[in-house]
């Protein structure tokens, strides 16, 4: 059973960072612990420490900046007890990710943050973050921060964190980090430390202990005796395809011997992205290649909705649209988002324009008709079945096939749309 967590003497950190002291630490810990490295996941946050990744034999994950906690958090609710989830921090990504942190410790999940704390943002060049101390010198605050700062110990405490503890970055301080990992529920440990490259420099003389010390942090620790985070109830699934719906191609003959790009364009509540997926539903039947992609404002069920859809009998490697051999657009609202795709169409194009819409500058062919009559949530469908009759991409029978599938054919005007088709 492999236990050295440490592929390297050689760190990939500044000469005398106190990064060193706190990988060195935690393998130790995990050694003295004689865990099986598989059964030890690093998640790491964008920072110096970060680039410790590589130098772990351990599983490792690198996060988003402030993120890593939350990542820990869903690594370790879907992992057995017996594994070990550690989080390595910076004081900068502590701040960012404060409340991952305190939510982390509220549910009390099973998991160890390592918060390297060395006053400022070392990998940016030396910037304060929200746990540097109150008059030390940063780049941006030359004459010393102003502003008081966070107790990240005091709050995870308080948040319900079974384990707390902060130490100096010096020495051996491993028999800390090692409790907190066999501490069942959320443990912190903050180690204190100064940047070398940027903290020595901007506080000539000043001292790790005596920084520590004037900054009112206590070397202590904390704790609380909670239960542990636990799922009620775990359900495993082994494939998460295996309820996906299986689309089944029709025996039709293929029109298509080039990829086409298809734009939807329309407002928000009004169907367009489900028009988009019968729209790939049905060339799926047909025996096509798709890719679908939506946009739409935050603000759901207001503004534009826009999908863009590709259609290829061949494999398609990118998803991106250029210049669309097909528009369909039924508001005001994706004529506005949509005007300057419109007006950039091609004459070998084709757009599919709600009667109720000016007619934009474009080379396009615009084939003009009612399709809000049928209904403002059933517009984008209703030209949906324009297009299949004009174009023979896909047909009108496995549109209805389609709506049938789903439930919706007997809501929807069908026979109002073929007579119309029909004229």
């Amino acid at each position: 059973m492999e236990t050295k967590i440490l592929n390297t003497g050689n760190l990939p950190f500044c000469k005398g960072c106190g990064h060193h002291g706190i990988a060195q630490n935690t393998a130790k810990a995990i050694e003295n612990m004689g865990l099986n490295i598989l059964d030890v996941v690093f998640v790491t946050d964008i920072g110096c420490h970060g680039i410790i990744d590589k130098s772990l034999n351990a599983h490792t994950v690198h996060g988003l900046h402030g993120r890593s906690v939350a990542l820990g958090a869903g690594v370790s609710m879907g992992l057995p007890e017996n594994k070990k989830v550690i989080v390595f921090i910076g004081d900068g990504g502590a701040t960012i990710g404060l409340q991952h942190i305190l939510e982390a410790a509220r549910l009390n999940v099973n998991l160890t943050v390592v918060v390297h704390n060395n006053f400022l943002y070392g990998m940016t060049g030396g910037q304060l973050s929200g746990l540097t101390p109150k008059g030390f010198n940063t780049i941006i605050t030359p004459n010393g921060s102003p502003f008081g700062e966070h107790d990240i110990c005091a709050l995870v405490h308080t948040a319900g964190a079974n384990y707390v503890s902060r130490v100096l970055g010096l020495g051996d301080f491993s028999s800390t980090i090692q409790k907190a990992i066999e501490t069942p529920g959320f443990s912190l440990v903050e180690v204190m430390e100064i940047c070398p490259s940027y903290g020595v420099k901007f506080n000539p003389k000043r001292k790790l202990q005596e920084i520590v010390e004037a900054a009112n942090k206590p070397i202590k620790t904390w704790t609380n005796n909670r239960e542990p985070f636990r799922f009620p109830e775990r359900k495993i699934v082994n494939n998460l395809l295996e309820k996906t719906q299986t689309i089944e191609k029709l025996s039709v003959e293929k029109n298509l011997n080039k990829q086409i790009q298809v734009v939807l364009s329309g407002s928000a509540g009004e169907g367009v992205q489900l028009a988009a997926t019968i729209l790939c539903k049905a060339a799926v039947k047909h025996g096509y290649n798709i890719t679908q992609k939506g946009t739409y404002p935050v603000t759901v069920g207001v503004g534009f909705s826009n999908a863009e859809v590709n259609i290829s009998p061949n494999e398609i490697h990118f998803h991106g649209l250029s210049n669309p051999e097909y528009m369909i657009v039924t508001s005001q609202d994706g004529y506005d988002y949509s005007k300057k795709t419109m007006q950039n169409l091609s004459a070998n194009s084709i757009l599919f324009l709600d009667q109720s819409l000016p007619l934009p500058e474009t080379k396009a062919n615009v084939v003009v008709a009612d399709f809000r009559s049928k209904g403002v949530k059933n517009a984008v469908i209703t030209a949906l079945f324009s297009f299949a009759k004009k174009t023979n991409v896909i047909s009108t029978d496995t549109l209805k096939t389609i709506l049938s599938e789903m439930n919706m054919l007997e809501k929807f005007p069908i026979v109002e749309i073929e007579k119309e088709l029909a004229q």
